[in-house]
């Protein structure tokens, strides 16, 4: 649901904001405090559509910051691909955008700060070239996805560079988290990283909850 106008509260915990001139950026809390879905209209005729999908100054005007340094771009050839659960430790934690340019998937944040009242949920998003959905995962949460078609590509933003130091994972089959996939555990195609990434309870987690003041 699109409005024109001034940022508007709705009651299903949406709102959507003017990005430039007429464009509008739809803002929807998720059950983890921090994650957030935002969808940037599109706007389309003979020839395709355009989409504002980043604008940093109207974010800040909503209190969203973020400083984005790098941008990266992988591809799943095969559906069934998962990718994660992945993090940077600090000095090096990255908070993410992520959308889908092609092909179709869901997209997966689990919180892991220590003492966080939402320690070890997960939220999931079907992000899709055709949906245009994007998932705002802040510092502080693990990160992953498994692909619904083949030849999937995600794109997303991070506030960190790169850091093989600081690269961590956890697994993506862990019942405690009780992640629904929607495929079969053992028909996952994963890296070997992946495959053998500790149990959240075999985990010492590098982030803490910090509560707001």
């Amino acid at each position: 649901m699109y409005l024109n106008g001034p940022a508007i509260f709705l009651p299903n915990r949406m709102r959507a904001i003017p990005i430039s001139g007429d464009y509008l950026l739809q803002i929807e809390k998720t059950d983890l405090p921090g994650v957030l879905l935002l969808t940037p209209a599109r706007y389309g005729d003979h020839r395709g559509f355009f989409s504002e999908s980043w604008n940093r100054q109207t974010l800040a005007d909503q209190g969203i910051t973020y400083d984005f340094v790098q941008d990266n771009h992988s591809l799943s050839r095969d559906t069934g691909t998962i990718r994660g659960l992945h993090f940077q430790a600090p000095p090096h934690a990255q908070a993410k955008l992520v959308r889908c340019g092609q092909g179709s998937l869901f997209d997966v944040a689990v919180d892991i700060r220590q003492g966080s009242p939402t320690y070890g949920k997960w939220v999931g998003v079907e992000l899709s070239a055709d949906n245009g959905r994007q998932l705002l995962i802040p510092e502080g949460f693990a990160h992953g996805f498994v692909t619904r078609l083949p030849n999937t590509e995600i794109i997303y933003k991070c506030t960190d560079y790169y850091a093989p130091d600081a690269d961590g994972a956890i697994r993506f089959d862990d019942p405690n988290l009780g992640i629904d996939w929607a495929i079969d555990s053992d028909k996952a195609i994963l890296s070997e990283k992946d495959a053998v990434a500790p149990f959240i309870s075999d985990f010492e987690t590098p982030f803490t909850y910090e509560i707001d003041r």
